[in-house]
């Protein structure tokens, strides 16, 4: 969860404080927001935190998938599924 007093920083920091800013990017694994001229411009994170992002994106896709194919069995859309494949 980005926290706002903590992971909203300028660009000019992080430049002068990388190693610094990498070690708590990897140790959180929470993203870091890059301003510019006081505008967020950037958003930084560890590989590591990045690929907990996509398994989550992908779980949540899953479920919502799971969760239309209930919806439409309950509905009474559901087709047979061999006379469906053999049709393709």
């Amino acid at each position: 969860m980005l926290d706002l007093h903590r992971d909203i920083n300028s660009l000019s920091n992080f430049k002068r404080n990388t190693a610094s800013f990498i070690e708590r990017l990897k140790g959180t694994k929470s993203p870091l927001v890059l301003t510019l001229n006081g505008v967020s411009e950037l958003v930084v994170q560890s590989a590591e935190g990045y690929q907990q992002l996509l398994d989550r994106i992908e779980y949540l896709e899953t479920t919502a998938g799971i969760r239309k194919g209930l919806d439409e069995l309950a509905a009474g859309e559901a087709v047979v599924a061999i006379p469906a494949l053999e049709a393709l």
